[in-house]
């Protein structure tokens, strides 16, 4: 399917729109509230207020965005656990992490035929005479 075919199927689901809110301490994170509404806009009752949290940490590699559902019914208390659900959300995530790096430390490179024989014969462009400095990727 070409790419302009699947630009066909983008579509809203009526059936799921949200209003959001940003609320900020300007230190810590945001909590987007999102409250349900209706294809018209009104607030839709029969489904529940969603809120959101979003902070960041600071990696080797730079900032790490972290974002998390809050349990709550306000936003004060979406504000009050706030801490403790962004403490879940970065051990969660830096569990991830290492197993990420765990697995691909574990990887075994094992070199194919065509590389073999490279190697054998002495290298890319040695023929036999030492190496010839290419790096070799599988």
């Amino acid at each position: 399917m070409a790419f302009e075919d699947r630009l066909d199927e983008i579509k809203m689901e009526t059936g799921a729109l949200y209003r959001e809110d940003v609320y900020t301490d300007r230190k810590v994170g945001t909590i987007r509230k999102l409250t349900p509404v209706t294809k018209t806009g009104d607030t839709d009752l029969a489904r529940p207020v969603l809120y959101l949290g979003e902070t960041q940490i600071l990696t080797p590699m730079g900032a790490l965005p972290i974002s998390f559902e809050i349990p709550a019914s306000s936003i004060g208390e979406a504000a009050e656990n706030f801490g403790a659900r962004a403490k879940e959300a970065v051990e969660q995530t830096m569990r991830e992490l290492q197993e990420l790096r765990r697995e691909a430390a574990s990887q075994i490179v094992v070199p194919d035929a065509a590389t073999s024989s490279i190697i054998a014969k002495g290298g890319l462009g040695g023929q036999g005479r030492g190496g010839g400095g290419g790096i070799i990727r599988p």
